[in-house]
């Protein structure tokens, strides 16, 4: 079992910057590939950026690329996405998941992770 808990949302203005973190704990975080997904309200959850088990690789959604930038510190078993130039269209929930595997790869479909964290509100203002 993977357990996962996200800080660092809140409320911020358009073109500002936000960095949230995703704690994992139960396993070896380092056999974990990792992502974030976000839901904004009436909309399906997104894809925004995934890494592999070393963050040596890292992919992005074309709306958050240049923009984001997912890493992570396997000492300290945490994942983080950097977000800069925000915008309104970026205010949703966010969302880290895990996927435990024993290679190098990353995933962008929701259905490959099967721990998820509950969450943390991104509201970006005009």
């Amino acid at each position: 079992q993977v357990q996962l808990v996200e800080s660092g949302g809140g409320l911020v203005q358009a073109g500002g910057s936000l960095r949230l973190s995703c704690a994992a704990s139960g396993r070896t975080f380092s056999n974990n590939a990792m992502a974030w997904f976000r839901q904004a309200p009436g909309k399906e959850r997104e894809f925004v950026a995934a890494c592999n088990r070393n963050g040596g690789i890292t992919y992005y959604a074309d709306s958050v690329k240049g923009r984001f930038t997912i890493s992570r510190d396997n000492a300290k078993s945490t994942v983080y996405p950097q977000m800069n130039s925000l915008k309104p269209e970026d205010t949703a929930v966010y969302s880290c998941a895990a996927k435990i595997t024993s290679i190098y790869g990353v995933w962008r479909s929701e259905n490959e992770y099967a721990y998820w964290g509950q969450g943390t509100q991104v509201t970006v203002s005009s």
